[in-house]
């Protein structure tokens, strides 16, 4: 081992208030460590404490100062006053400072909200007004994300599922137009994820990710309800873009957080520093979103409260969840994900009963669709044979032990289940009972006989796989004559069709879709396939180039305009029109090139 002697003279520097002095030390040590040393002592003093820093030290004293002008959020809660968090500064809401900065010295300082955010070189989208990103920039973003999650395995493309969270959400949102909640309308798009955790998540732009868990550990639509307007709370808030906006002007935690990585780094005898950096700002980011989630939550359940109410959906339905998923978290099953995600304090539980006390008495009503994407969902979280079995006889003897909370809705998840087990006569005479059951459960209400998209959708899809080609196509056009606004019916008749053949029809279908919708990927998709098999070699081609330009494939969006620009029979107007979508598609395709790469 090589000793390094130094002899340093006795230095003395004032940083956050303390005095600090270096006598002549004898240092023993590796190279390595002798420098993350230095960049430690270098990185704990706060700007000021070196005479060259006082120009930054200023600069980001003056960023640190700034805040946002507070939210208009339309007219005063008439239920109750909201209940500010003590973190927040009086009379302002949405800008969210925490606890007291360790790093900044200041109460309420603007923080760092993810470390990730800077790692992963989010194309610079601009400012908006006061400091945070515009909303369609916020929009830009969150498509960007959204074509990464749909390439996840776990995206659930299920159009039933997506149509119901999406019905549900449009009350919510005609709500927050009612009562003039938040100056932002975005266009709302919910997914489901196929994950067994109770989590929901809300991104960029108004797209609002539910896992399967969510949905199927809800007991009633209106807790469901509950939390799909907190996060659209959280969106119409703009949480987000103040959160991204925030992360940008704290440069300073950002170096410290590394200084918590390079000290983990020499402590462990780390070999590889530069993974101990991306541990400790990682640790810190977390610790940070913490505290900036404990604010914002308190903001997202007032704005959730008034959707839920203005909506008509049980007030209670949000003390009643999250209630649920408070005494959950104290079992020895662990703090479900929601509730890490979304910390629950006592606090923010007694604010929601007082509101619910507070608020008119209402018979909500919850639709016949909620029981069956629930049991719809408890199949889709599965993933072998073996489980939609067991899901099957779970199904079953709840309805023989008469724990059933809807029995038609248990009938239907059986019948589903069936069908992917390919038992198509047993899941056609479980759809029947899951009718019979269905029609009684009406009557018994007092309302008229009626039938639902996920009855008419499931008749159809069994029909189709078990190779019955007359009823399919007679189900499936029945089904999307009755429920013209279901995506679901307009799928599974497009995809009847493409099954049968009759790629004529598939195609005029698929061409009125991608006229009235499109920016959804599928119809392109069918409009391609259905172009392919009735011999369109052009209208597949520019199909598939649309298809590949909303996942962001843009090489491949490319490749198919020009195979069709290079085609010998196609005609002059058409050749004109491949060839400016040509240019548009590549100068999207620089673009995004040229954002990535800043």
């Amino acid at each position: 081992m090589i000793t390094i002697t130094l002899y340093l003279p006795a230095i003395l520097f004032r940083a956050a208030g303390v005095d600090f002095r270096l006598r002549p030390i004898d240092l023993a040590m590796r190279p390595k460590r002798f420098l993350a040393a230095l960049l430690s002592v270098a990185l704990i003093a706060p700007p000021g404490a070196f005479p060259q820093s006082r120009g930054n030290s200023s600069l980001l004293s003056l960023n640190a100062q700034s805040a946002e002008p507070p939210l208009v959020s339309g007219p005063t809660d008439i239920y109750a006053d909201p209940i500010v968090p003590p973190d927040i500064a009086q009379g302002v809401f949405g800008v969210y400072g925490g606890a007291q900065s360790r790093f900044s010295g200041q109460s309420g300082a603007n923080t760092s909200w993810r470390a990730p955010l800077v790692t992963q070189q989010l194309p610079d989208l601009g400012n908006g007004g006061a400091g945070s990103l515009t909303p369609q920039a916020e929009r830009k973003l969150g498509e960007r994300v959204m074509r990464e999650l749909r390439r996840d395995p776990d995206y659930l493309d299920d159009w039933l599922v997506r149509d119901y969270l999406n019905s549900v959400a449009a009350k919510l949102a005609a709500a927050a137009n009612a009562l003039y909640i938040g100056g932002y309308r975005p266009d709302f798009d919910l997914f489901a994820v196929r994950d067994a955790q109770i989590n929901a998540f809300s991104l960029p732009g108004g797209f609002i990710g539910v896992n399967t868990g969510l949905i199927v550990t809800t007991q009633t639509e209106s807790e469901l309800a509950s939390v799909l307007g907190h996060e659209m709370g959280h969106v119409l808030q703009r949480h987000i873009s103040r959160m991204i906006t925030t992360g940008e002007r704290s440069g300073y935690a950002a170096l410290a957080a590394v200084l918590f990585g390079v000290l983990a780094g020499v402590l462990a005898h780390s070999g590889d520093l530069g993974s101990a950096i991306a541990i400790g700002g990682q640790a810190y980011a977390v610790d940070n979103q913490l505290r900036f989630s404990r604010s914002a939550e308190h903001e997202a359940d007032r704005v959730g409260f008034l959707l839920l109410a203005g909506a008509g959906y049980d007030p209670y339905a949000m003390t009643t969840f999250f209630g649920r998923l408070d005494r959950a978290s104290m079992s020895d099953a662990g703090v479900p994900a929601y509730a890490r995600t979304h910390p629950l304090t006592g606090e923010r539980i007694a604010d929601m009963e007082d509101r619910a006390r507070r608020a008119p008495y209402r018979q909500p009503h919850q639709a016949s669709e909620y029981g069956f994407v629930r049991a719809r969902s408890r199949l889709l979280q599965e993933h072998s044979s073996g489980e939609y079995t067991d899901e099957i006889s779970r199904l079953r003897s709840e309805i023989e032990d008469r724990t059933a909370v809807n029995v038609a809705a248990n009938w239907y998840g059986i019948a589903f289940g069936q069908m992917l087990l390919e038992r198509y006569d047993e899941a056609a005479a479980s759809l029947a009972q899951c009718r019979a059951a269905f029609v009684t459960g009406e009557q018994t209400e007092g309302e008229p006989a009626r039938s639902s998209p996920s009855l008419d959708v499931l008749a159809a899809d069994i029909a189709r796989r078990a190779g019955r080609d007359d009823e399919a196509v007679r189900l499936a056009g029945f089904a999307q004559q009755r429920w013209p606004q279901s995506n679901a019916a307009i799928d599974m008749h497009i995809r009847t069709l493409l099954t049968l053949r009759r790629f004529a029809e598939a195609q005029a279908l698929a061409q009125k879709e991608t006229l009235a919708h499109p920016d959804q990927p599928a119809w392109w998709l069918y409009l391609a396939q259905a172009s392919a098999g009735s011999g369109d070699a052009l209208t597949q081609h520019r199909a598939m180039a649309e298809k590949f330009a909303l996942e962001g494939a843009w090489p491949s969006a490319i490749r198919q305009l020009k195979d069709a620009r290079d085609m010998k029979t196609i005609g002059y107007y058409d050749l004109a029109t491949v060839d400016a979508r040509l240019h548009e598609l590549e100068s999207r395709y620089k673009e995004e090139r040229l954002d990535e790469k800043s």
